[in-house]
C-alpha cells in the first residue's frame, strides 16, 4: 500500500471528515474543527498541514510550524496523527520525515517536538527518525 504525503493547500468535506475522524484519537480535549477553523490553521504562514494519503483516503496529519525569532530559524512538529485502523505502514514517520525536509529547506538548524511519556511507540518512532530526548524542562502557562 503506497503512502502519498502532500501539503493540505485546501478544505474541504473530505478534510474536514478527516480531522474529526483523527484528532480525538490524539487528544480526548481537543475540540472540533469545522472548515472555518481548519482554513484558520491552513492560512498561517508559519503552519504546513501534511496529509498521509492511503488509496485517497486520508490516514494520518501532521503540522510543521517554522518561524523566525533572533536566535534563528526554529521548526516544530505538532500534532502527529496516524489513523488506529492504517497503523503499521509507515505513515507515522513518512509524515515526521517529510516535516524534518521541508524544516530543513526552510532553512531552521533543529526541529523540535514533544510527546507523552505514556506515548511509547511515538517516543520510538521519533527516535528511529533521528529525534533524541533532549534534558529539558518544558513549562506550560494555561490561559484557559
Amino acid at each position: 500500500m503506497a503512502i502519498a504525503i502532500e501539503e493540505l493547500s485546501e478544505v474541504t468535506d473530505e478534510v474536514v471528515e478527516a480531522f474529526a475522524r483523527l484528532l480525538p484519537q490524539l487528544s480526548a480535549s481537543a475540540a472540533a474543527l469545522d472548515a472555518t477553523a481548519l482554513s484558520d490553521v491552513v492560512s498561517s504562514p508559519a503552519v504546513t498541514v501534511l496529509l498521509a494519503k492511503s488509496e485517497g483516503t486520508i490516514v494520518g496529519t501532521t503540522s510543521l510550524v517554522v518561524f523566525r525569532i533572533p536566535t534563528g530559524v526554529r521548526a516544530w512538529v505538532e500534532d502527529v496523527i496516524v489513523d488506529s485502523a492504517a497503523g503499521h505502514q509507515g505513515i507515522g514517520k513518512a509524515l515526521v520525515r517529510e516535516a524534518v525536509d521541508r524544516a530543513r529547506k526552510a532553512g531552521a538548524r533543529s526541529v523540535d517536538l514533544t510527546t507523552r511519556p505514556s506515548r511509547v511507540a511515538a517516543g520510538n518512532l521519533y527516535e528511529k527518525v533521528g529525534f533524541a530526548q533532549r534534558d529539558t524542562r518544558v513549562y506550560r502557562h494555561p490561559l484557559t
